[in-house]
């Protein structure tokens, strides 16, 4: 039987005020033929793993439909008993130096409404064109905005067992690919070429530090096929910070994968 992360140990109000548990069960996905659960985490192949569990389910036909996923983030959310009796669960974890980069050049260089969301979460007091990387980062060091938005939310918080089937790295996702294909005949239909959530169609650029570029040069950069590399966003400084806040996530991903595959 699967045991619950945020159970009895962790609080004793009612399970529908028990926000973590609530919060982590919000983003999990039936695979039905399977009973298989599928835990999905923003900036984790999260829009490759979501296409592929809709046209797993039967929603979706190809990559052609693959919007659909969009407005249907909640449509295969296990209930609790479906939640207690899966056959089969599995997460996609990333490497937390990775997977904040991939935020800071994604959603606030480009500006999408998470970058707006943050901006508000700050009472309009920074300009995104502005935002730097480092600031950006020092910003999380408070709770309230930490925990505010779901693609830079601790991992650790979407998680609804103490113990998955099995962990995948997405710095390692072929592994992944072959695994669930083995296990439960799980076709993941790789869909990052499909979005431009990620830079690896740019020329990377690693010979300076872009921790103190404004967001809106660093947009520039991309539109003339240039990006920051990830490790070019970061300095001593920087790596601690992060190591703090996310202490968890780095405990967790060492644990299940050791050390050969993070940025620091």
């Amino acid at each position: 039987m699967n045991k619950f992360k945020y159970g009895a140990s962790s609080t004793l109000v009612g399970l529908e005020k028990n926000k973590a548990h609530q919060f982590a069960l919000s983003h999990s996905m039936m695979l039905h033929s399977k009973n298989a659960l599928y835990s999905f985490i923003p900036k984790n192949a999260c829009s490759t793993l979501r296409l592929s569990v809709a046209i797993y389910n039967g929603f979706v036909e190809d990559t052609d439909h693959r919007h659909w996923i969009h407005a249907n983030n909640h449509t295969f959310n296990a209930t609790l008993g479906e939640a207690i009796k899966t056959d089969y669960t599995f997460v996609i974890l990333r490497c937390p130096f990775r997977r904040l980069a991939s935020v800071f050049l994604d959603k606030f260089v480009a500006k999408e409404p998470d970058a707006w969301q943050y901006r508000s979460l700050l009472d309009y007091k920074v300009k995104l064109d502005d935002l730097t990387f480092r600031e950006f980062v020092f910003s999380l060091q408070d709770a309230d905005i930490i925990e505010e938005n779901i693609h830079w939310r601790e991992q650790s918080a979407f998680l609804i067992y103490q113990q998955y089937s099995d962990y995948f790295s997405l710095e390692q996702l072929p592994k992944a690919i072959k695994t669930l294909k083995q296990t439960i005949n799980f076709d993941v239909v790789d869909a990052r070429s499909l979005t431009s959530h990620g830079t690896g169609h740019y020329d990377s650029l690693n010979d300076q530090s872009y921790a103190d570029i404004a967001a809106f040069d660093i947009a520039l950069m991309k539109r003339s096929g240039q990006c920051p590399s990830h490790e070019s966003l970061y300095d001593k400084e920087l790596i601690e910070v992060v190591k703090e806040l996310y202490e968890k996530d780095l405990e967790l991903y060492v644990e299940k994968f050791g050390k050969s595959d993070l940025l620091f």
